[in-house]
C-alpha cells in the first residue's frame, strides 16, 4: 500500500499543518502522531498540507510523523449496522466502551463492524450467471425486521464462478467472478461521494409521519427534505423522535450532531426500549444511530452527517425507504465555522464560511426517491428531516436561510405554542410545503377526491382566525358578526382536535390518512350545518352550546380503524340535531 510521510509543522485546535509530504491528495485520511490520530487532508498549499483531525489533538508535538495511504474517509457497509451506535467517523461506541470505558481514548482503533461474525446467507444467483453493479447476489437476515441485500458493488461486473450457499463472514468473499474478482459481504464507501443510482423519480408519494399537521397541512414527499427550525425548548428533538417511532419507513438513521451529552444519553437509553407500533418489535431493529456530542472533536461532528447519509444510501440502494433525522444542522455548521476560522479563511455572514450553502447543498441533494442500480424494479428513497437551532429563535440567521434553499417543507416551531403545551408546536402560518401540487394527485386517488379541498378550507379557516383575532383586539368579540364568531369557534375546534396531538395516547399518537380525512370531514360538517342554521335565524349561542362540539374534540382519541364509522355516525347526529333546532 502506498505510503506518504511527513512531519508536524504546526497545530491549531483540530487542524494540523504538515510539512514534507510528497504527492498528497485532497480529502484523504492520515494517521497523525505517535497515537495514530485519524485526520483528513483539507488544504494543500505549496509544501504545507493542512489536516482536520477527528480526535483530540492535545499532546501532539512538532516533528511527530504523519502517514497517509491516499485513501478517502470511508465507512464500512454491511450486516451489523442496524441496532449499532457509532460516532461521527463510524467508530462503534459500545465496543469502545468495553475497551476504554466511558470516554474515547485517543488513537483507539477498532473495526466499525464485526468482520469475524458468521451470517446466514441465502444466495439468489447461481454460478454461470452474469451480474452487473447493483444486482442482488443474496440476502442476509440482519434483524427480525430487515433482510439485508448483498449487492454487486458499483464498478464491478462479470460472470459468477463461485457463490457461497451458507454462513459467510467478512474474512472471505461471498462470491468470486470468473476474472478472479471477489465480492465481499462488506463494502467500503467514501462518505463525501454520493452512491450511484439509475435516475431520480418525481416526488409523487407522501412520507407518512402519522402527525396530522405534517401529513395534511405540511406534507413532505418520500425522498424529500424538511427542516424543523425552532428555539430552545420548542420540541425539535421530540418531533424527530416521534417521526422515528411512527413514520412508515423501513430504516431510520438518527444523527445526533453536536447536541448535549445528557440529551444524547436520553436518546441512547430510550431508543432500545421503544416499540415499533407496526410490528411491536424493538424500534432499534430498524435504526442506526450516529452520535457526536458537543464535547467530542468538531472535525468528527462535521463528518457525522455525511457518515449518516452514506449509510442511508446503502439501504436506499436495496430498495428501502429511509428516514435520515439530523439533529441539528446548526451544530454541524458551527463545526464548519470553527474549522474555517482555524484555516484563517475569509468569513462570511456571522462568521460562517462563504461555502456554507454549497456544503449544505451537497448534503441535502443526496436525498431523493430513485430507481436503484441492478436487476428488478427496485426503488428506494432517503427522506431528510433536519432540525435547525437558530440562536434566539431568529429564522433570518445564515444556517436557516441556507437550509431553506434546499428544503421542500418548512416546519417552523413556535415557542408560544410550546409553552402552551401544544404539540407539535408548529406555527402553521409561518410554515410551508412545496410538495403540495406534486402530491395532490395521490391524495385525490388514494384518500378521497375532496381531501385537498378540505386541506384548503382548513388553511383558509386558520388564516381567517388570525385576521379576526386582530379585529377582536380593537372591537371585542361581542361586536363580531355571528358568522365570524362561528369561524372562531370552529378554528378553535380544529386547533384542539386536529392540529394538537398527544404522543402519550396510543390512539392519538399515530393517525392514518383515512382518520385525518374523516376528522376534517367532521369538523367542516359541523361548520356547514351551523352556518346553515345561522341563516335560518338560530342564535349562535344555541349552536355553540351543543354537546356535539365537545364530542368532535374528544373523538381524536378514537382508534384509527374505528374512526371512519364513528365519524359517519357523528356527522349524521350533527345534521339531525341542527335540523331539529331549526324546526323549533
Amino acid at each position: 500500500m502506498k505510503e506518504i510521510r511527513g512531519r508536524i509543522y504546526g497545530v491549531a485546535g483540530p487542524t494540523v499543518v504538515v510539512k514534507g509530504m510528497e504527492g498528497p491528495t485532497m480529502n484523504t485520511v492520515c494517521l497523525v502522531g505517535k497515537d495514530g490520530l485519524l485526520g483528513e487532508i483539507i488544504r494543500i498549499k505549496d509544501e504545507l498540507v493542512t489536516l482536520q483531525v477527528y480526535e483530540d489533538t492535545g499532546g501532539l508535538s512538532l516533528n511527530e510523523e504523519v502517514v497517509s495511504h491516499a485513501l478517502p474517509l470511508s465507512v464500512k457497509l454491511g450486516p451489523g449496522l442496524l441496532t449499532n451506535i457509532f460516532d461521527g467517523i463510524q467508530r462503534p461506541l459500545r465496543k469502545i466502551r468495553e475497551l476504554t470505558g466511558g470516554f474515547i481514548s485517543k488513537g483507539v482503533k477498532t473495526p466499525a463492524l464485526d468482520l469475524e461474525r458468521v451470517w446466514g446467507f441465502e444466495p439468489l444467483k447461481k454460478a454461470g450467471e452474469s451480474v452487473s453493479p447493483g444486482d442482488v447476489l443474496g440476502v442476509v437476515q440482519e434483524t427480525a425486521r430487515i433482510a439485508l441485500k448483498i449487492m454487486v458493488p458499483p464498478g464491478v461486473s462479470g460472470v459468477i464462478k463461485e457463490i457461497k450457499g451458507d454462513g459467510v463472514s467478512g474474512s472471505e468473499p461471498v462470491c468470486v467472478l470468473e476474472d478472479g474478482t471477489g465480492i465481499d459481504l462488506y463494502q467500503d464507501w467514501p462518505v463525501r461521494m454520493p452512491r450511484p443510482f439509475q435516475y431520480k423519480l418525481p416526488p409523487e408519494v407522501p412520507f407518512k409521519t402519522g402527525q396530522r399537521v405534517f401529513d395534511t397541512l405540511l406534507p413532505v414527499a418520500e425522498g424529500g427534505t424538511a427542516i424543523v427550525p425552532g428555539g430552545f425548548g420548542t420540541g425539535k428533538t421530540v418531533v424527530e423522535q416521534t417521526i422515528a417511532k411512527y413514520a412508515t419507513c423501513d430504516i431510520v438513521i438518527y444523527v445526533g450532531c453536536g447536541e448535549r451529552g445528557n440529551e444524547m444519553s436520553e436518546i441512547l437509553t430510550d431508543f432500545p426500549e421503544l416499540k415499533d407500533p407496526s410490528t411491536n418489535l424493538p424500534l432499534s431493529l430498524r435504526t442506526v444511530i450516529v452520535v457526536n456530542t458537543s464535547n467530542m472533536p468538531v472535525a468528527a461532528r462535521e463528518a457525522s452527517i455525511f457518515t449518516g447519509i452514506t449509510i442511508a444510501e446503502y439501504y436506499r440502494d436495496m430498495g428501502y425507504s429511509v428516514a435520515l433525522l439530523a439533529d441539528s444542522i446548526s451544530r454541524w455548521a458551527e463545526a464548519l465555522r470553527e474549522i474555517s476560522s482555524r484555516l484563517e479563511e475569509m468569513p462570511g455572514e456571522e462568521g460562517f464560511p462563504p461555502y456554507l450553502a454549497t456544503n449544505l447543498g451537497g448534503f441535502y441533494e443526496r436525498s431523493g426517491r430513485v430507481k436503484c442500480l441492478g436487476d428488478g424494479e427496485r426503488t428506494g428513497s432517503i427522506t431528510v428531516i433536519s432540525a435547525v437551532s437558530p440562536p434566539g429563535g431568529d429564522f433570518s440567521e445564515p444556517v436557516t436561510q441556507a437550509s431553506l434553499r434546499f428544503a421542500g417543507s418548512l416546519w417552523a416551531l413556535d415557542p408560544d405554542l410550546a409553552y402552551r403545551r401544544h404539540f407539535p408546536a408548529v406555527n402553521w402560518l409561518a410554515s410551508f410545503s412545496l410538495y403540495h401540487s406534486e402530491l395532490s394527485g395521490w391524495f385525490r386517488d388514494e384518500i378521497a377526491p375532496d381531501m385537498m379541498d378540505l386541506r384548503g378550507r382548513l388553511y383558509s379557516l386558520l388564516q381567517r382566525q388570525t385576521e379576526l383575532k386582530d379585529i377582536i383586539q380593537i372591537i371585542g368579540v361581542e361586536a363580531l358578526q355571528e358568522s365570524d364568531r362561528l369561524t372562531l369557534e370552529v378554528a378553535n375546534m380544529a386547533r384542539e382536535s386536529f392540529l394538537k396531538q398527544s404522543v402519550f395516547n396510543e390512539s392519538d399518537a399515530f393517525n392514518t390518512y383515512e382518520k385525518q380525512y374523516w376528522m376534517l370531514k367532521t369538523i367542516f360538517s359541523f361548520m356547514d350545518a351551523a352556518a346553515s342554521a345561522l341563516k335560518r335565524g338560530v342564535f349562535i349561542e344555541t349552536l355553540l352550546e351543543s354537546p356535539l362540539r365537545t364530542r368532535i374534540i374528544k373523538m381524536q382519541n378514537t382508534p384509527n380503524e374505528g374512526y371512519p364509522k364513528a365519524a359517519e355516525e357523528l356527522i349524521a347526529a350533527i345534521e339531525n340535531e341542527f335540523s331539529m333546532i331549526e324546526e323549533k
